[in-house]
């Protein structure tokens, strides 16, 4: 069995040459025919080092998902001055293309992290590690993630207020998802539940693999409508939603930065790493009064004559808190690290959406299918010069597909009140799968070990297929986020603790039940379709295609959704493991926020990237109104 997964990595290797060569290729087309993509006059001018003030009104760690929101609308206010810190570069251009989503992991764009070494999850991934991918870029994760446009359920939110978060329900968020967004779905624009004219653009991706319309009407056979999973009712199926502009990536970079980097009052550093945030004691009160971060080697200060605000995400909030000495007391002395604020919840409460991978079901295309396109998304076929032509010439065809979520849908386990609307999985629909990709994108983004890639997959490679990926929607499990040193430039210790709880296991296993039985529906006979013949050997002690294989399969193939959140918890001040109260203002440290997915008190039932926009256009008016602007 080594030799087979030898083998199979050196095919693989051999297959990143004409990658590469593929790569160069786009992007000299881009050049020369894609002037949108490369957008030269409205790209963001970072400030050089030598033109920053030593004060700013505002201090905005990280050009993120929240950060790129905060940076437009704090400076807004043409009295107040604003600057945006981020520790990478601008997006580039072939972050643009849609398909290429997979190829931005493991890059200077991505932080690359891991998580710690686990027996009981990840066990497929060399080392038992979990990549977890985390954008460093203007835009952050939005730049690499997978464009999906999904709020969550309204009862997420009412539990959040619920908690003691007084203005976080879901009529109070509602307002703000519609007001930075521009629905250019045309059936939602009247929607209630949607808005237009925002910043950002939502829209259905352009390209569709012909075998996504089957998996569609196979969730019809299940029992489940089709629906705008953003509006009235989250269950049931859906093609995905995007943040997409004119076809292509809208990052919140391209969405919020661009348009404001000419404001006179906003300045943006890039490939500024911050290292801590300096804090003054006054007697009993402590007050954050600037940051330091580091550039080209050298180390600089500035000062925020209002607030600082941190905006580095959920692994990198509480790293930068518990390095600026805001987190638990013991922790900290472990370390070294003087401390300033003793906040034992930073760092705690990690959530994620814990998924199963490598579901893949084998089709073959009915006999009536005559175009030439192919039936799934197969990377021999389906990326070739014609996509490159239609591409750059026509801006059209392949390289706009999401592969990984064409459709999704919010399904209920026996775990679920059917009649809530309150589906405990979520499912992407996917054109490709690891035999069809050739292991190019969804091994290495995964980590996955050659033996166990090469056993699943080497004999079935290129042959017509899908993937579903169960999701699980509101674990019960939480991790944590350490220090493993007390230099900046060090990753945290990562550890998701999926599965602490059986009963996240269990929900997941009956989602991989849901999208095997959805497999033998009428429609999907219509495909000839049949699961993987490959089994998992690990797992050959029991039966397949039962709940307890799934579960032990769930613990090989785990894979992050890359929805890390809740690590600075916020709630009122009673709640000792809050970090922030509901106005996001730091416990104990005034002068200070946290705005980013790290403050969801519960991971909310879907994708984070727009419920993080969310926040950070409900904060910016927070903000405002706790100056009286």
């Amino acid at each position: 069995m080594a030799d087979i997964g030898r083998l199979s990595a050196m095919r693989i290797a051999m297959s990143y040459g004409p990658e590469l060569s593929f790569l160069v290729l786009l992007r000299m087309l881009i050049g020369m025919y894609r002037s949108d993509i490369i957008d030269r006059e409205n790209r963001v001018k970072p400030m050089p080092l030598l033109r920053l003030r030593n004060n700013y009104d505002f201090v905005i760690i990280g050009g993120g998902s929240a950060g790129s929101v905060l940076a437009n609308r704090l400076s807004e206010n043409g009295n107040w001055s604003v600057l945006l810190l981020e520790a990478g570069g601008d997006e580039p251009d072939l972050s643009d293309v849609p398909m290429l989503f997979p190829v931005l992991q493991l890059t200077p764009l991505d932080w690359q992290f891991k998580t710690h070494p686990s027996d009981n999850y990840c066990k497929a991934m060399n080392d038992n590690k979990c990549n977890w991918p985390r954008g460093k870029a203007l835009g952050g994760s939005s730049v690499l993630n997978a464009m999906l446009y999904i709020r969550g359920n309204k009862k997420d939110y009412d539990a959040w207020e619920e908690m003691g978060n007084p203005g976080w329900s879901y009529e109070n968020v509602l307002p703000y998802f519609k007001k930075s967004e521009n629905m250019k779905i045309e059936e939602h624009q009247d929607s209630p539940y949607h808005g237009t004219g925002g910043y950002l653009s939502v829209e259905h991706f352009n390209y569709y693999s012909p075998v996504t319309s089957y998996l569609m009407n196979a969730g019809v056979d299940m029992g489940y409508d089709v629906v705008d999973v953003n509006g009235a009712t989250q269950t049931g199926f859906t093609f995905s939603q995007g943040t997409l502009k004119n076809g292509l990536r809208c990052s919140t970079a391209k969405a919020f930065l661009r348009p404001a980097s000419n404001r006179r009052n906003l300045h943006i550093s890039t490939r500024s790493m911050v290292e801590r945030i300096l804090v003054r004691e006054d007697g009993k009160s402590k007050t954050a009064y600037g940051v330091q971060f580091r550039s080209n080697g050298l180390r600089y200060t500035v000062n925020a004559n209002r607030e600082v605000i941190l905006s580095a995400g959920a692994v990198q909030s509480p790293q930068v808190l518990m390095l600026s000495g805001i987190g638990p007391k013991d922790h900290l002395k472990e370390l070294g690290i003087p401390l300033v604020h003793d906040a034992p919840g930073v760092g705690e409460n990690l959530q994620d959406h814990v998924a199963i991978g490598g579901l893949s079901y084998l089709v073959t295309k009915p006999k009536n299918f005559t175009s030439v396109e192919p039936f799934t998304f197969n990377l021999v076929k389906s990326v070739n010069a014609a996509a490159l032509r239609q591409f750059a010439m026509n801006h059209s065809g392949p390289l706009h597909i999401l592969t990984v979520a064409e459709g999704m849908a919010f399904i209920n386990t026996k775990y679920a009140n059917k009649s809530a609307d309150y589906p405990d999985i979520q499912l992407f629909l996917s054109s490709v799968s690891d035999n069809t990709d050739g292991g190019l994108f969804g091994k290495r983004d995964c980590n996955i070990m050659d033996d166990f890639y090469a056993r699943m997959n080497e004999n079935i490679l290129f042959m017509d297929s899908y993937t579903i990926f169960p999701l699980l929607l509101r674990p019960r499990s939480r991790g944590y986020i350490k220090l493993r040193s007390k230099k900046p430039d060090q990753h945290p210790l990562i550890v998701p603790n999926y599965f602490d709880d059986p009963y996240d296991l269990d929900v997941l296993a009956e989602g991989a039940k849901f999208i095997y039985d959805m497999s033998e529906t009428p429609t999907m006979r219509q495909l000839k379709t049949r699961p993987n013949p490959n089994k998992l050997s690990e797992c050959s002690s029991f039966e397949y295609p039962s709940v307890d294989y799934w579960r032990c399969f769930a613990r090989y193939y785990t894979m992050t959704i890359y929805h890390p959140c809740g690590t600075c918890k916020m709630g009122p001040a009673s709640d000792k493991m809050a970090v922030v109260d509901a106005r996001l203002r730091v416990h104990g440290v005034s002068r200070l926020r946290v705005i980013d997915a790290s403050i969801m008190p519960i991971i909310i039932s879907g994708n984070t990237n727009a419920p993080t926009i969310m926040i950070a256009e409900k904060a910016a008016d927070m903000i405002k109104e706790d100056w009286m602007v």
